[in-house]
């Protein structure tokens, strides 16, 4: 009679359960599902928050929704410090008002616990306002230094733009407003003087701003002007006119005393 002892290591590794195929663990974790728990009673689910990134005026209200796909009844809440208005409700869906967006970047979670398990997802919000206009002024000369203003007029964050004078092209200033923390639109008037020749006259300024929003750049130009002769101030433009009023008056005088001279003299002489 043959023994039966050689089928027991066999009949031993056909009673060990396996930990599943290698298939089967790369499609939760693409999936995103969630591990059961010990007790056996989890169901894999995913979270989804749309929109993950949208843009808002500073002040504005947003709606983000939160859908889910646990089978079983679940429970979803809002994690933000932003502060919300409406509820809407559906199976597998939840929509959420925000309020008065101020700050330029808002982080949201949303939570879903679905059979024990808590699974997440996070949005986005951004609030920022691109300037509405960039003039500069016509320069106004004082003595021999030409005063530029540039004027940014509703634009925000503040403390991400950056304002720079080109003359020709060539850059002649540049200031980054970083230091200014408000959370409110906001209008900048950027002023700078600059020494100007005659070389530089009846070349073309420019004044230009720049937002840049964590990869994200907005870029508004002035209207070009020119340093002239019209930019004097009017205390310039006084001194001037003293000195072609005297200058004028000298030409007449030598003018004068050389036709008396030439007239004493005679045409015979």
């Amino acid at each position: 009679m043959r023994p039966v002892f050689p089928w027991l290591p066999l009949w031993l590794v056909a009673a060990i359960p396996g930990q599943g195929s290698s298939q089967d663990l790369q499609d939760e974790q693409r999936y995103g599902v969630s591990p059961p728990a010990s007790s056996g009673t989890s169901v894999p689910f995913w979270v989804r928050l749309t929109p993950e990134l949208v843009a808002v005026p500073p002040g504005d209200s947003v709606w983000l929704n939160c859908s889910h796909s646990c089978p079983l009844p679940a429970t979803s809440s809002l994690r933000t410090q932003l502060r919300q208005g409406q509820v809407l409700q559906g199976p597998g869906w939840a929509s959420y008002q925000l309020l008065e967006v101020r700050a330029w970047r808002s982080s949201v979670d949303c939570l879903v616990t679905c059979a024990g398990q808590t699974r997440e997802a996070t949005a986005r919000i951004n609030a920022y306002k691109p300037p509405r206009s960039v003039i500069l002024e016509p320069p106004v000369l004082v003595g021999r230094r030409y005063t530029l203003r540039c004027h940014v007029t509703h634009v925000f964050p503040v403390g991400f733009l950056a304002v720079t004078l080109r003359r020709d092209g060539r850059v002649i200033y540049f200031e980054s407003l970083e230091r200014f923390q408000g959370l409110d639109l906001a209008n900048v008037t950027l002023t700078h003087v600059i020494r100007a020749g005659p070389h530089d006259l009846w070349q073309p300024l420019t004044c230009h701003a720049r937002l840049s929003l964590d990869g994200l750049v907005i870029r508004s130009s002035s209207a070009p002007v020119v340093l002239s002769f019209l930019g004097w101030s009017r205390t310039s433009v006084a001194l001037a006119s003293t000195s072609v009023v005297a200058m004028v008056g000298i030409l007449l005088g030598v003018g004068a005393a050389f036709l008396c001279k030439y007239l004493a003299l005679g045409p015979g002489a």
